[in-house]
């Protein structure tokens, strides 16, 4: 998606390597890249699933065992 319109950014703890997604934020939606190629693929996610994940994230859902 390349929408000029669009502000673009990724967390302030991405590292140099440039291993990242950037964010999006519509009014009905968050919209996620990867910074690396631009020009690809975007997923949306509705503001309540972006919520959701969010919160899986800080309750450490997703975290892997042994890392």
């Amino acid at each position: 998606m390349q929408d000029t319109t669009l502000t673009w950014r990724k967390s302030s703890r991405s590292g140099a390597a440039g291993h990242c997604v950037e964010i999006a934020e519509v009014p009905a939606a968050v919209l996620v890249r990867d910074s690396k190629d631009v020009a690809g693929p975007v997923l949306a996610f509705g503001n309540g699933d972006w919520a959701g994940f969010i919160a899986g994230i800080r309750s450490g859902e997703f975290d892997r065992p042994g890392r």
